[in-house]
């Protein structure tokens, strides 16, 4: 499985001494368990892991608890929550960030609306809505039962950072202003959106009258007893104190990075908080709604949470009422990770089991299978099952192979603005082999996967429990695969004027033609190939100048569009590199002097300016212009898509 898990990344978990700092203090840590052998059976296991994961990922600090049978039977803080003051990380204070784990809170907020009688899941969300309304762009409507599954069908929505409290929107503000277009019907395929799970919030406060991070105090943090969190940003004066640092690990030294401002979709995942608190809402939730003597939720409210609400196969992992739905080691888990940019976060319940825990890393490189791999080092030690049996591929799988194969982008993606760009850098390459099998290969020199077809449309690896399906339309066409561990998200089988390969081609070829008509060192080898007159007709010559400033202009926007996304990928989060509008006017003014290229290309002919083999030349470099321009136009770059 963890192969999987670093293929879906690229698209969106010792002797402990650390390079950069001093070796971190004595840990803090307490445990309620019956035994002790069992209690430092438990710490020694847990503890191996998480130096392991810190050193070899260059983490500051970390936060960690666990809960069963309603009780928190073991807590601990691991490394510096403030390395320049010596401050180590208490599970009981110390915050972290747990990014998307904010949306159960979200998700429990809703559902305890919904059980109350005002909110209906299977109601319009423009019902609720008074000062915007959702475009009807399909039939059917979007509903919370949308929401709640990752299904509404929006396209992705950047920009929602700040780097400053005064950038800062509201909500109501932001999801005004940032309303995504929907590209999918909803209910068909999931695709994670932060922009969702905000709107969902924004209705919290519609309907309760006061505001998301006020309704949850009240109602979730001040019932479970969670002294240390909250979900307003700037953090409140006394809890500011608790905050751990988030770092970046930069030359051999940790740098402390400001706090993080979501902006204007708090509900998706701004919430600060300790671990000994998530562990009370851990309980909370394995206790089918019930914390010491208090409820959060209706018994049977939790139990519907907590069901499978939509899944892409039946055999795949589906996405229940918020969480996301995993079967390991013949155990049944919901969970839910979370990753700001310096904070990583893993919040994970066994039904069955009634147990459960909280990871979180403060440092940027926490990210990644680490805490996936955590889990399912927890579940092999506590809960093992035999090793999966290698299977063999079908023997007629190789006539059937090819409907498969091709270029798949992750649907979590832009699709209406000129960042739709972007999804030429997240495409997957299945593949078919000569063993009858289908590679999973990613970009970047990353491990190939492969798997072998199990029941038609579904496969699993080789050698492991992962799984991968696919979904045909009525024509027998595949036009999507869904990986096993990723519930909320998709991929789309890309046509093959969508590939990278193709774009790649015609970019190169595009880019060549367009220096030979700059006249660099090849204008004298075509020159004595081609053998053109000394003396030029009428209008040869401006022909010449409108596909020769046509040229120049796609090079220096390509250029000029390149360097300037290099130096900004950082800045992306916080909203679009600065002159950008200023550089997209560069493809309109280029189409002008390509429109009168083409007529200069016809006149070429028709008057026979230059030799013929000059004119062939002028003609590709006009079929060259009308490629980019295209090429242009379907990634929105052509017009300010912002």
């Amino acid at each position: 499985m963890k192969k999987w898990l670093v293929l879906i990344l690229i698209l969106g978990i010792v002797p402990l001494t650390f390079q950069g700092q001093e070796a971190p203090p004595e840990m803090e840590k307490s445990h309620v368990l019956s035994a002790e052998a069992e209690v430092m059976k438990l710490e020694a296991f847990i503890d191996g892991i998480m130096y392991a994961h810190m050193k070899a990922n260059h983490i500051a600090g970390a936060t960690f608890s666990m809960v069963k049978d309603g009780e928190i039977i073991f807590k601990k803080g691991y490394g510096y929550a403030d390395i320049e003051k010596k401050k180590p990380v208490s599970p009981d204070t110390t915050m972290f960030r747990p990014g998307s784990v904010s949306k159960l809170f979200t998700w429990t907020a809703v559902m305890q609306l919904y059980e109350q009688g005002k909110l209906d899941l299977d109601a319009d969300v423009n019902t609720y809505l008074k000062a915007f309304k959702i475009p009807d762009t399909f039939p059917e409507p979007i509903t919370m039962k949308h929401l709640l599954t990752h299904t509404p069908g929006f396209e992705e929505v950047g920009g929602i950072w700040a780097h400053k409290v005064e950038e800062m929107v509201t909500l109501e503000e932001q999801l005004k202003a940032k309303l995504p277009a929907r590209v999918f019907p909803p209910g068909s395929v999931s695709a994670y959106s932060n922009y969702g799970t905000a709107l969902a919030g924004y209705i919290v406060e519609i309907i309760s009258g006061i505001s998301f991070e006020e309704y949850v105090e009240k109602n979730i943090y001040e019932p479970l007893e969670m002294n240390y969190s909250t979900f307003r940003q700037p953090l409140p004066a006394h809890l500011k104190d608790h905050m751990s640092v988030g770092y970046s690990y930069k030359n051999g030294v940790y740098e402390v990075e400001d706090f993080e401002l979501v902006n204007g979709i708090g509900p998706a995942g701004c919430m600060s908080g300790s671990a000994v608190d998530m562990a009370k809402f851990a309980i909370a939730h394995l206790q089918k709604g019930q914390y010491k003597d208090r409820r959060i939720l209706k018994e049977e409210t939790a139990e519907l949470m907590h069901s499978r609400l939509h899944s892409h196969h039946p055999k795949l992992w589906g996405n229940a009422h918020g969480f996301w739905e995993h079967d390991l080691n013949n155990l049944r888990i919901i969970e839910h990770g979370g990753d700001t940019i310096w904070f990583h976060s893993f919040f994970v319940l066994l039904p069955e089991e009634n147990m459960g825990f909280f990871l979180s890393y403060n440092s940027a490189g926490g990210g990644g299978e680490s805490r996936e791999h955590l889990l399912q080092a927890l579940l092999d030690r506590f809960h093992p099952v035999p090793p999966v049996a290698k299977i063999t591929p079908p023997a007629d799988f190789k006539d059937r192979a090819k409907k498969y194969t091709g270029a798949y982008a992750m649907n979590r993606s832009v699709y209406t603005k000129y960042t739709k760009l972007m999804r030429l850098l997240m495409t997957i390459n299945i593949v078919a082999t000569e063993e009858g099998t289908l590679l999973a290969k990613a970009p970047m020199g990353m491990d190939a996967i492969q798997m072998v077809e199990v029941e038609p449309g579904l496969f699993r690896e080789i050698n492991g429990p992962g799984l991968f399906a696919f979904r045909e339309n009525k024509e027998g066409q595949v036009t999507h695969g869904f990986i096993g561990p990723f519930p909320h998200m998709a991929l789309e089988k890309l046509a093959w004027y969508e590939a990278p390969s193709f774009n790649y081609l015609i970019l190169a070829v595009s880019i060549i033609l367009f220096l030979t008509a700059l006249r660099w060192p090849l204008r004298a080898l075509f020159g004595k190939i081609c053998k053109a007159p000394k003396e030029e007709k009428s209008g040869s010559k401006a022909a010449r100048w409108f596909v020769g400033i046509m040229s120049l202009l796609n090079i220096i926007f390509l250029v000029a569009f390149l360097v300037t996304h290099a130096n900004a990928m950082d800045e992306m989060i916080y909203g679009y590199p600065s002159g950008i509008k200023t550089l997209l006017i560069l493809p309109l003014i280029s189409l002008v002097f390509l429109l009168v290229s083409i007529i200069f290309m016809f006149l070429a002919w028709v008057k026979k300016y230059w030799s013929g083999c000059a004119r062939v030349h002028y003609t590709l470099i006009v079929l060259a212009g009308i490629v980019f321009a295209w090429f242009l136009n379907f990634w929105n770059l052509i017009g300010f898509k912002l």
